[in-house]
Parts: structure tokens; sequence; C-alpha cells
């Protein structure tokens, strides 16, 4: 599917006028020289970073996908599927297929079990953020020889058997599976239609919210398929047009349930086969399967189900019968008072009776045991998070993960063994690591950064010994200091009821004798963090260049956000945007007293949730914040999607309050500072209706404000020139009003 288009509106900017100094009442505009830095630096430009590849682009450790034997792994280098060693890594290759012999042109690849058929996707079109069709071609390693998957275009989720004979996928809304040794297509599900029923794949609001996009599972002993049927006859309809620059833009229509409005009708289904039937998975009333796996045995299947309110996941084991029919049954339950997060974590121990798991119900997040029986043990414990499970030793008795126990702003890595002894620390320098394991947990890549250092990515053993360093970055450093940039610095601010952590970057040669404008750039959405001491990608870059132009650049993690226990994060529950609003007002209060800050020029930019909280910032905080940057912004709940909305707010009707005093679009007559407002029109995500009705309530309250569409992009607004265009236009807006 092409990308959604709408509609462009532009209001024009005001022509900008030189300054030369920091001293003087704004910083100097994009393009026009040096701003009082040593001779032997430049000034950044927004071309420097935007423009094809930056002189900062990271060299980077890219789809390492470990082999069987846990010695080797996979890549894809030059449309060539490539073989190396762990220990030999880089040194010396093995090509196991050569796409460009046969004429393909490679974009993914996988493995059957055995490692000797390739799956091979080419000619991939994006669908929405994480699904695509493409056109799918086996690969027999061993007879090299090459067949199409299925004569008819565009097939979804390819998959391997277990076994590794046959190959299911989705088309056009139904599951088939091909018999690789006879070439037969054997059609599971008949009823699929757009806009209808989906078998197999996931619709938009699981896709966005729950990262499903493949929504059918191989049984280990390859004798069934389980899947999810979305009937979505029921949900809202929304409408985009697209394709501007025809004579006629065209409209795409797709299912997508805003808060308050009707899901798909979910039924989980079990295909034999040998019998070559479907049966339905009987079980209680729910709301939503966000995950399903088998586990080691053929006939044993679990998944979670959740109630709309999402305070209430419970785990079912569904047992096949001879005759096909499976019941299943909740064995364990997790609930809460306001929400339960859904992980990606559901790893079964060897002893084919429990499993791993992750849960806030110790007010932090940590690991668990919880047996088949519904028995839990709590592995890891403390005041800190565990981020993610990373997996389990190849005994079974070692648990390798990353928490924040040395801070928020922190990510390391550790093992502990499963009866929660023998805690170890593996990374070994304090900032921002992340691993990724062999099979069998051998080696692990670890990808190590800090704020003002990019990534040092080194391969290591189990143990946490250094092999050797891959990709050091020392490039990237050494253009660093060339170009004078500033460290930025960790400290906290006050917020309402707690400190907040924050970073600062200020200008070069600073002087604390003058004054500085600040700009704040924000997210504050729920679980999510800005404030860690990481490489922050090219958002860093344009963070310094914005210091070079006089700015003190800033950001807060407000109540809401992550890494300081379920209670700070899930304060914000039925009123999101409410107490962090009131923490960004309390943190630039406290910013606007310092000496060496003009509190008369705050300024506050944010993308998405930033967006929102942005506009918030600029009406209920308007006192404060003098201009303000929304990109991409949410401007009243009630039109994003119901499982994120309905997870912190409720739905409307049980929370009509929350929805509409923290909607900006209610507080429009407070504006007085500089407001812009950015989207893209193919914003099937966040959809330009937030914009467009902000726009109309500024006009109805006689607001002045400056709004720019990007016709045909979507919520990351991209695609050629579109972000070196986007920037330039920040920055000149920011350097006309802050």
């Amino acid at each position: 599917m092409k990308h959604l288009h709408y509609f462009l509106k532009i209001f024009s900017l005001l022509m900008l006028l030189p300054f030369s100094s920091i001293a003087q009442d704004k910083p100097n505009p994009r393009g026009k020289g040096p701003l009082d830095l040593p001779k032997a630096h430049r000034q950044l430009e927004n071309r420097d970073i935007w423009m094809g590849r930056s002189r900062f682009d990271v060299d980077y450790v890219y789809a390492v996908r470990s082999m069987n034997d846990g010695e080797h792994f996979s890549a894809l280098e030059n449309n060539k599927i490539v073989k190396y060693s762990f220990k030999e890594f880089g040194e010396s290759s093995e090509v196991i297929w050569d796409g460009n012999s046969e004429n393909l042109s490679v974009d993914d690849y996988s493995f059957n079990a055995d490692e000797t058929k390739l799956l091979i996707a080419t000619e991939r079109q994006s669908i929405y953020r994480r699904s695509y069709t493409a056109n799918y071609y086996v690969v027999d390693l061993e007879t090299k020889k090459v067949q199409a998957l299925y004569d008819k275009k565009e097939q979804m989720l390819a998959d391997f058997s277990p076994n590794g004979n046959m190959v299911a996928f989705v088309f056009e809304n139904n599951i088939y599976y091909k018999d690789l040794m006879s070439g037969d297509v054997t059609q599971v599900t008949a009823d699929g239609e757009v806009n209808a029923i989906i078998n197999g794949s996931a619709d938009w609001v699981y896709e966005e919210e729950f990262e499903v996009t493949k929504a059918f599972y191989w049984s280990p002993g390859s004798t069934k398929i389980a899947y999810l049927k979305f009937d979505e006859r029921e949900v809202p309809e929304f409408t985009m047009e697209y394709n501007y620059g025809e004579t006629y833009p065209s409209p795409y229509t797709f299912k997508y349930p805003k808060a308050g409005e009707a899901n798909s009708q979910l039924s989980l289904h079990i295909f034999n086969l040998k019998t070559q039937k479907a049966k339905e998975v009987v079980t209680g009333p729910y709301e939503y399967v966000p995950r399903m796996k088998w586990t080691n045995d053929d006939d044993k299947l679990i998944f979670l189900v959740m109630n709309r309110h999402q305070n209430e996941l419970n785990y079912v084991m569904s047992e096949v019968q001879a005759d096909g029919m499976a019941e299943g049954k909740v064995f364990y339950t997790d609930k809460s008072d306001t929400y339960v997060e859904v992980d990606n974590n559901l790893i079964f121990l060897p002893d084919g009776e429990s499993f791993l798991r992750t849960s806030e119900k110790s007010g932090y997040r940590h690991i668990y045991k919880v047996g088949f029986d519904g028995s839990e043990e709590q592995i890891t414990s403390g005041n800190w998070d565990v981020i993610e499970l990373k997996g389990l030793g190849p005994k079974g008795k070692t648990i390798y993960y990353t928490s924040a126990e040395e801070g928020a702003i922190y990510q390391s890595v550790y093992k502990i063994r499963t009866d929660g002894k023998k805690k170890e620390k593996l990374s070994q320098q304090k900032g921002h690591n992340d691993a990724s394991f062999s099979e069998g947990m051998k080696y692990y890549i670890n990808y190590y950064s800090n704020a003002s250092k990019p990534h040092e990515i080194a391969l290591f053993d189990s143990k946490g010994h250094q092999l050797k360093m891959l990709k050091d970055n020392m490039r990237v450093r050494a253009m660093m200091s060339k170009w004078d940039f500033s460290p930025k610095e960790f400290i906290t601010l006050p917020g309402v009821e707690h400190d907040l952590n924050a970073f600062m970057i200020k200008p070069p040669n600073f002087d604390s004798t003058k004054k500085y404008p600040v700009y704040f750039n924000i997210y504050n959405g729920p679980g999510h963090n800005t404030v860690a001491d990481k490489w922050g990608g090219k958002n860093y870059i344009y963070h310094q260049l914005l210091a070079q132009r006089g700015y003190i650049v800033m950001s807060v993690d407000t109540r809401g956000t992550a890494h300081r226990g379920a209670a700070f994060k899930k304060s914000t529950y039925m009123q999101l945007g409410k107490l962090e609003t009131e923490d960004m007002i309390a943190a630039a209060k406290a910013v606007q007293q310092w000496s060496f800050v003009d509190p008369d020029r705050i300024g506050v930019m944010g993308w998405s949730y930033g967006g929102y909280m942005t506009s918030l910032c600029m009406t209920k905080g308007a006192d404060v914040f003098k201009m303000g940057i929304a990109v991409a912004p949410v401007t009243n709940w009630r039109w994003y999607d119901n499982i994120y909305t309905e997870r912190f707010m409720r739905t409307p009707a049980e929370n009509a309050e929350g929805y509409d005093d923290n909607s900006p679009i209610n507080h429009v007559d407070k504006l007085k500072g500089k407001y812009l407002i950015v989207h893209g029109s193919g914003d099937d995500n966040v959809h330009v209706q937030n914009t467009l009705e902000m726009v109309n309530a500024l006009v109805k309250a006689d607001k002045d404000f400056d709004m720019f569409i990007y016709p045909n992009r979507n919520h990351g607004i991209y695609g050629g020139n579109t972000r070196l265009h986007l920037f330039n236009m920040l920055l000149d807006f920011t350097l006309e009003n802050l």
C-alpha cells in the first residue's frame, strides 16, 4: 500500500534577519556564519545532519542472525546471504546464497529449522508501521533449486513449519500453506475480505499497539496451525485522500477503532493438517488476545487474553483433544488498579511445566517464574525496573536481562540464576548497554553508548569477557571534536511532587553572565523516556546545532515516564497530560530563576505525544512558554485509537472529564505565544484530523498560529528531501520566535 495523503495548506513564515551574537536579542539565523566560535570550528547546518548520509551517522552492526550451532551468524550483504564465525567476526566469510545469480533483490530472509532451506522476501511493499507484502521464494541450499512460494502476487508473513517441509502464509486475508515436496498449496481459510475478515494477520490497532502483525503459529510438530480471526465489520472506518499530484486524489478507507468505538470481534482457531479442519478454541469472554505461543508439547497452546480496560491479563492453556476440540482454561492472572503491561516474554523452561515473564506487581518490573499450575516465584527484586528479558542459558539455569538498576537514565546487562542467586553485571561501562545473544547464549554483541559517545559495538562471551571490538566509531567522535560539541549534562529539576530527571546542553563558550533562551524538546508519554545516558542520533546533532545558535537545549522526564517504578509511571492514569503538564510548568519555572536564563524566552517542541504535550504547554502553560512547535500531535484523545487511549484513560463514556480537561483543543483560548503545528497528510496513526480540528478551534478563538502540512507523508514525515525541509522550517521558526 502506498502512503496515504490528504491536503496541503501552508502558512507563510516571515523572512528572517541575520544576527551575529548571542548577546543580541535573537540568536543567529540559519546559514549566516559562525556564532562566537573558535575559528577552527564550523557551525552546524541542517544539511550536515539531514541530507543523505550525515558526517555523524554511526557505523553499526545490523541484522546479525545467529545460526543453530551458536558459533556462526548470517548477514545480508550486497544481495548475498553470508555466513561468518563469531570468533573471527568479519575476517572471513562463506556465501550461503547469492541473490544476484537468480536476479532476485533480497529484502529479507529466514532459514528453516535445520538450515537446509531459505525463505527469501523480495519486492517488499509497506502497509503500515510493521506490516508489508512481498513476493517470496524458497531456496533449497542442497539442490540450489529456487521456487516461487505462490503464483499470485503479494503474500504476507511467510513462515517455515518447524519440520521445514511446509511454508504458511497469508494472501488476501486468508491463510495458506505450501507443501514444498509436492508443491501443493492448501487454503486454510476462505472468508477473508478487505475491511471485513482478517485471518492470520492483525488489524491496524493490534499492529500499532500490541506490535502484532503475524497472528498464526505452527505447532512444534508441524501438525497444527493456531490462528486469530479478526471480524472487523463493525469497526468504524476512517478515510483519507491520497495520490496528491494526480488530477483526482484517491480515497483510502481502513478500519480504525477510536476511543470508545467497537473493536474487531476475535476468535482463536486451531487448524489440524491431518483432518483438514479448524476448530475454535472455547474460552471465557475477552476483548484482546495480545500474545500466543505453543509450548514444547504439540497439543498445548498458551495464549494471553485481556479485558477492554487492560487491567486484567489472563494466561490460558488450551489442550487439543483427539477430536480437535480445545477448551482454554485460565491458569494465571495478573491484575492492576490501573493497567497491566503486555511484554514480549514467554520463555519456557526445560522442565516443561513453567515459563518466565515480567510483571510490575511488586511496584517495580521484575522477572517471575510461573508454573502451568498457577504458581509463581519472583526471581529479581529491588527498587528498580527490569527492562527486557534477553534469554535463557542452554541448561535453563541462567537468565540474561537488561535493567535500570543503576538509575533511570542507565541501562545495563545482567545475568542471574533462575533461583534468584548469583546476580552478576556483565556490561562494563556505565551508560546505555544492549545485548544481542547468539543461539545457546554463548556469545553476545554489546551495543554501548553514552550521551557524548556514539556506539561502541563489541563481541563478548557469556561471562562478559570482551573478545573483539567490532565498531568503535572513532571517526564520529573525531568529527564531534572538530565541530565544537557541548557536553550533555544530566541534572534534576523540581516537579510538583518529585525531582525530575533532565538533561541540558549549553551553548559553546557558555558565559554565565549572559542571558540565554531555553529550548525544551519533550515527549513525556507513558513509559517513554527522553532523558537517557545514550547516543541520541540525529536529534542530538540537531540539539548541538541549536546550542551553537545560542540556545540552552533541555529535556525533562515528567511523571508518567519509565524506570522509576509503577507508581511513578502510572500516576497519570485517567488524566493523560495533566500531571505531565504540571511538571513541565514547574520545571520551566525553576529554569526561569537561573541567573543565565532569559525568563521570557522559554520554548518547547515535541513530536506525536510530545506534540500533544507541547500544545498543552502552550495553552495551560501560556504564561511560561513563549514558543511551541507541535509535530503530528494528538489534540483530542477522542480521536486516537482505543487500545492505547483506553489503556490509560478508559473510554470517553467512563471518563469524559479526563478526556476533555486534558485535550489541548479545549484550551486554545489560553494561547499567547508563537505556535507552529506540523502534520503529514498521510498519517494513518495520529490522523491529520487532530491538526485540522485544532486549527478550527484556534480560528474560532481568533488566535494567531502557523501551520504546515506535508502531503502524502505518514507519522514519521520523511522521504526524499522532507526531513531537511522540515528541520530547516523548525529552525527558522525557532530563530524568529524564541
